[in-house]
This record gives C-alpha cells, structure tokens and sequence, in this order.
C-alpha cells in the first residue's frame, strides 16, 4: 500500500509540475512580436539573431519557472542567490540581444523579467529588481527614440506585482500542504507508538499469568492430575483470551473491563501463590475512570506477579482512585518501565495522576488518583 502510495505522488508531482509549465507558456504567446519581426528580417543576421534569442529566451524562462516552482513544491525554499543571479543574468543578455536585433519589440522580454526576478528572489530584491526592468523600458525606449512606453513599463509592474501574489497564495499552499503531511505522519506514529504500548501491557500480563500456570501445572502432574488438567484448561481459555485483547488491541479498541481485570487479578495472584484482597464490587467507580482503573490493575498485578516477590497483594478502588499494594520487595517496579510510562499517560489524558510510594516496612503501592478540579 506505502509503495503504491509513494509511487503515484512521485507521478502525480511531476504532472502538476507539467501543467504548470503549460499555464506559463500560454503567456508566451507575447513573445510572438519579436519572432514575427526577426521572421521579416530574416534576409539580415540580426533577423535570425533576434529568432534564435527568442527562443532560446522563451526555452530558458519556461526551464527556470519549472525548476523554481518544482524546488517550491518539495522543499519550500527559493533557488540559492547564485542560481538565481545566473539564471537572470542569462535571461536579461538574451533580451539585450533581442532588443538590438528586432528593435522595440524586443521589449517584450522586460515582463518576463520581472516574473523571474520576482520568483527567484526575495520579496524585497525581487521587487526592486522589477522596478529597475520598468525603468529600463522608459529609459531604453526614450533614448533609441522609438516614443513613449509607459504602458509597457506599466505593465512590467503589474505582471510582478501579479506573480508576487500568485507565489505569495502557493507558498502557503504548499506550507499547508507539507504541514498536513507532518501532522499526517506524526499520527501515524503516535498510533504506532499507542499500539506498541497498548501490545505491551496486554502480552506482558497475560504472558506473565500463562507462565505461572504452566509452571504450576508441571509441578501438579505427578501430585493432582485433576488439579493439573484444570490448570491446562485455564491455560487454553487464558491463550485465547490474550489473542482476543491483542486482535482488538490492533483494530483499535482499546476498552477494557475493569470486574474482567479484577477477576483477571485475583485468578493471577492465586496462580502466583499471592494472597489476594481484591473487591468484591466496582459499581462505586465512575464510567470516566473504569478504563483508567482496569489499566492500573493490569499493570499493578502484572508487576507484582512478575517482579515483587509477595505474599500478600492487595486491590482498592473507590469513587476517585484505584492502587495495588504488595509486601514484596519494593524494587521491581521503577518509574522507566513502559508500563508505568503508558499508565501515565492514559492517567494524564484523564485528569489523574500516578502515585508511588514504598510502604514500610517493606512493599511497593501504585495508585492513581483523579485530580481535583479547581
């Protein structure tokens, strides 16, 4: 699918590039004075001259205006100064050229330009290079003689103010478009990162209560193979069950239950060999923290059975908080641990926070408690 996708935006890209060439050459349409002129003076050198500029002027102006709207596109920056000083330079000989072998109409270059200058340059320098292209118009027109042409040189303005605005419009558009994409993959990857998380919690947990219950198992075999074959049936309906959370986990359901983690809990310690003290109801708990609550209980229990060494474990949940307090050592869990590090965020996202503490003499606590509102 990624494949497919970035091989039709690297066609796709190039096609809008196309058509925007297209648009430009529509205007090129204006050049066709010097041609024409140079075509009656086709019997002198300057006749061809003035037809080979043009067109070498029209080929460049066209390759300039696709490159720079190209570099607009994928990377929202301008030419480099010196590319940019080439590309006029060459562009603005090649009008001299034109202007001295067809005559006036070889002024037709002067809008282009002042196109370019304002689409390879800076706002400001293009702007005044513009002007400097108007100037020369009134300038070049009055000392050859060739009468009065401020309706050229007004035109020359209009057309830089005009391609001013046009870039002025696409540069925010791309900017939109390219923040789009960025918000695009950040998305992405926070739904990566949330799945990763989500993966974690459920595999750790449920992989941690199988391992028990194998272990267990093994041992029961040659002491109670009732006990044993139960054990196995408990083994089987947990595999399932774990399959189930992580099926759910990556088509995005994240809900959880919180009596299903506390039955989930108890039957874990037991396993465990843990004295449980777990709840016997949940109804007290708002609909707004269930999910946050079952949370702490996975990774609460899940870090005992795995890490504390316990004898005892007990599970509260009331109207704003829920803990897990062991006996055990009181080191197994620190605050790096993934776990931890998603349970904070769920408990940020809903108001609470995380609490933990290391009762004396001995055992370790997480709670989490809604904060007040103030």
């Amino acid at each position: 699918m990624s494949q497919t996708t970035d091989r039709n935006d690297s066609v796709a890209l190039p096609r809008r590039n196309r058509f925007g060439v297209l648009f430009a050459a529509v205007w090129m349409v204006f050049l066709g004075g010097p041609l024409i002129e140079g075509w009656n003076l086709r019997d002198e050198v300057r006749g061809w001259t003035g037809i080979l500029a043009t067109i070498t002027f029209s080929a460049l102006y066209l390759y300039t205006f696709a490159t720079t709207q190209q570099r607009r596109r994928m990377t929202m920056t301008r030419p480099k100064i010196r590319e940019a000083a080439l590309a006029l330079a060459a562009l603005t000989v090649l009008a001299a050229v034109m202007i001295v072998s067809v005559g006036p109409t070889g002024l037709a270059a002067a809008p282009y330009l002042a196109v370019t200058a304002v689409t390879l340059l800076p706002t400001v320098a293009g702007g005044i290079l513009a002007l400097v292209f108007a100037a020369s118009v009134e300038i070049v027109s009055l000392s050859s003689g060739w009468g009065n042409y401020s309706g050229l040189s007004l035109g020359v303005c209009a057309a830089a103010f005009a391609t001013w605005g046009i870039m002025s419009l696409i540069s925010r558009n791309f900017a939109m478009l390219h923040e789009r994409e960025e918000q695009e993959q950040r998305a992405i990857m926070e739904e990566r990162t949330r799945m990763a998380r989500d993966l974690h919690d459920i595999l750790g947990h449920s992989l941690t209560v199988i391992t028990i219950k194998a272990e267990l198992a093994n041992r029961l075999l040659d002491v109670d193979i009732e006990r044993a074959r139960s054990e196995l049936d408990d083994l089987e309906r947990l595999s399932r069950d774990a399959l189930a959370d992580v099926r759910s986990a990556v088509e995005g359901f994240r809900g959880i239950s919180l009596p299903v983690e506390i039955a989930r809990a108890r039957e874990a310690l037991r396993a465990a060999g843990i004295e449980d003290d777990v709840p016997s109801s949940t109804d007290m708990v708002p609909t707004r923290l269930r999910e946050l609550f079952a949370w702490t209980i996975r990774e609460g229990v899940t870090n005992v059975v795995r890490h504390s060494g316990a004898t005892h474990c007990r599970i509260t949940v009331d109207e704003r908080s829920a803990s897990v307090v062991d006996d055990g050592r009181g080191a197994g869990s620190t605050s790096s641990g993934n776990g931890l590090i998603g349970l904070r965020e769920r408990a940020g996202a809903s108001g609470a926070r995380v609490i933990i503490t290391h009762p004396e003499p001995q055992g370790f606590a997480l709670q989490v408690v809604e904060q007040e509102k103030v």
